[in-house]
């Protein structure tokens, strides 16, 4: 028998346990533990949530690397073709975890209807474009089919949609200006098949999705030129070492970027995130180190004649130092549990009817997202049990200074 571990119960279990002094500080402590894991877990899945969701959503519409001429660098446009007879198109074999490439192409022009006008950027697309990466942002319509024919169908966002009062349906002007001076701009006429909503104002504002073969022939290409290329990675983690890795495969004349490089003003606000949720940990942890200490302390005053008789009785310091740590050990669970079950249900209600929104001018997203994983949750709980346990067994010191002939003398 753990004779320990049989006194800490019994003490825990005893009816004078609720109505003793120490009872409302006890319950504080728990509290702290299970608010200070419910704020732990809310931020950590919301912080990666939010980053993997603006990771993902500027990769669905960028990939995560682009091949493209160094003329166009300083573009949001392509100027000079590139060559779709690549040894890297259209599989990358030349580099791991590379899982697909597509061949792209834009062109800045004006879209006109009888009310109002706006700039765009027809991002001309064709039969490799990796549509799955979009269908989750499409609120209306359907995709374009480019596998066949040419054709007039494209996409636009929501935004550019109720600026213009257009709808899935709708046909609309496009004008082109052309790179030879004192000539009329090049006229196309879209139908619009489907409307999405990304949420990420740059593209949303700017972008229409159509078929590239209309910018091979306002360009005057031929059918294998493009402008530029755009590669998906299996593991976002990896974009620093694969970019590297890419550009040295593509040739001299071509230039590639990252996501991370082009908008680096957005991944160095991710960052931040990172340091936010750090701060929110330890300063969670020591709330609750800091509660428990004090419930330690109280635990340990209170109990002050029990623990000269033990000692009286033969039992040494750390045997009467870990009956109370068995005692603080199940205060952290019970706050723990709480904490976890409050916490979860929280960010499971998020999940799946996104009560807390958010503004996508802002945050790139319109409601707060969340990422579940067991792996962090069970890592915080250790980390939350293992900092406590090691920060008691200080106050617990005090236990040894405490004598047996001055704890049982009757006053």
């Amino acid at each position: 028998m753990n004779l320990e571990y049989f006194i800490a119960k019994r003490l825990i279990t005893a009816k004078d346990y609720k109505s003793s002094i120490s009872a409302p500080i006890i319950k504080i402590a728990i509290s702290a533990i299970a608010i200070g894991m419910i704020m732990m877990i809310i931020s950590v899945a919301t912080g990666i949530g939010l980053q993997q969701k603006i990771r993902e959503k500027i990769s669905a519409f960028n990939g995560h690397i682009i091949i493209s001429n160094y003329d166009n660098n300083l573009s949001e446009v392509t100027l000079v073709p590139i060559s779709k007879k690549q040894d890297f198109y259209p599989k990358f074999n030349s580099v791991s975890g590379i899982n697909h490439i597509q061949a792209i192409a834009t062109k800045a022009g004006i879209i006109r209807t009888d009310n109002a006008f706006e700039g765009i950027v027809l991002k001309g697309v064709g039969k490799d474009y990796k549509w799955n990466n979009i269908k989750e942002y499409l609120v209306s319509g359907r995709i374009p089919d480019f596998s066949k024919k040419l054709n007039e169908e494209v996409v636009i966002s929501q935004f550019l949609a109720n600026r213009l009062n257009l709808k899935v349906g709708d046909s609309f002007n496009t004008f082109f200006i052309k790179e030879e001076q004192n000539k009329l701009p090049i006229s196309r006429r879209f139908k619009i098949t489907g409307i999405f909503n990304s949420g990420f104002q740059e593209f949303d504002a700017t972008y229409i999705i159509g078929d590239i073969r209309h910018l091979q022939r306002i360009n005057k290409w031929n059918a294998d030129e493009v402008g530029a290329f755009e590669v998906f990675l299996d593991n976002f983690n990896d974009i620093k070492v694969k970019g590297e890795q890419v550009y040295e495969q593509t040739g001299s004349t071509l230039d590639t970027k990252t996501i991370i490089e082009k908008y680096s003003y957005i991944f160095e606000w991710l960052q931040l995130f990172d340091f936010n949720i750090i701060v929110i940990l330890v300063v969670m942890i020591l709330v609750a180190t800091i509660n428990m200490v004090v419930a330690l302390l109280v635990l340990i005053l209170e109990r002050t004649q029990m623990i000269g008789i033990l000692k009286a009785l033969g039992a040494d310091n750390w045997s009467v130092r870990k009956i109370f740590l068995y005692n603080a050990f199940y205060l952290i669970i019970r706050g723990l549990f709480w904490g976890n079950l409050i916490g979860i249900s929280l960010l499971l209600i998020q999940q799946h009817f996104g009560i807390i929104k958010l503004n996508p001018e802002n945050y790139y997203v319109d409601q707060a997202p969340v990422y579940l994983n067991w792996g962090y949750i069970i890592a915080l709980n250790f980390l939350t049990i293992g900092i406590c346990f090691l920060v008691l067994l200080i106050p617990s010191y005090i236990i040894t200074k405490i004598s047996p002939v001055k704890a049982i003398r009757f006053d």
